[in-house]
């Protein structure tokens, strides 16, 4: 049995992978997202509706699609589509997703992903630029419309993509990979054409 010595305990501070990191110009802001709960979800059809009721907003059902909670409670939370059977649940104000789903019925799988990932902010007048320097897909508003998300890469690093904005897109990526996804962003935005 451990004796309490009186001495106080110093609890460990946690810091995030892109601390004080990010970049700015003229055209194009790179800056760490807000800390965030993240679940990786799979279900099949028949509990996607006890899944959105439990987690408070509806899982969208289409390629490319993402839905954002309108209701105050869950204000912060977006979910994305990313197969036909498969969602990543982000929640900005650090809310126990994993608890939310394990109310719900129905055969799915939920994983707890939020120290797995971080995400980066790309915003401005070159965003789009900038990230198109090295993901293949067409990011022009015709075809990644406000809300479109996808599952893609950036130069060597596996991405899932998010336009919130016409000129700001989160760039969700493995913590590993965050600092490779950065300084990738950051040499692009320093390109000429930016």
């Amino acid at each position: 049995m451990a004796k309490n010595t009186g001495a106080r305990q110093m609890a460990a501070a946690r810091h995030t992978m892109l601390e004080g990191q990010g970049f700015a110009s003229r055209l194009v802001s790179l800056t760490e997202a807000t800390p965030a709960s993240r679940i990786s979800l799979r279900a099949r059809p028949e509990a996607v509706a006890a899944l959105s009721k439990a987690l408070g907003i509806k899982l969208p059902d289409q390629p490319k699609a993402s839905v954002r909670s309108t209701a105050a409670k869950t204000k912060q939370r977006v979910a994305l589509w990313l197969g036909p059977d498969e969602w990543l649940v982000i929640d900005e104000a650090g809310a126990d997703l994993m608890g939310a789903c394990a109310k719900a019925k129905g055969l799915h799988a939920a994983v707890d992903v939020s120290h797995r990932n971080t995400a980066i902010v790309v915003s401005g007048q070159g965003a789009e630029a900038v990230i198109s320097a090295g993901c293949p897909q067409n990011l022009s508003l015709d075809a990644f419309a406000v809300g479109a998300c996808s599952r893609t890469i950036l130069g060597k690093a596996e991405i899932v993509l998010l336009r919130e904005e016409d000129n700001v897109f989160r760039v969700e990526c493995w913590r590993s990979f965050s600092a490779y996804v950065l300084a990738f962003l950051s040499d692009a935005a320093r390109a000429p054409m930016i």
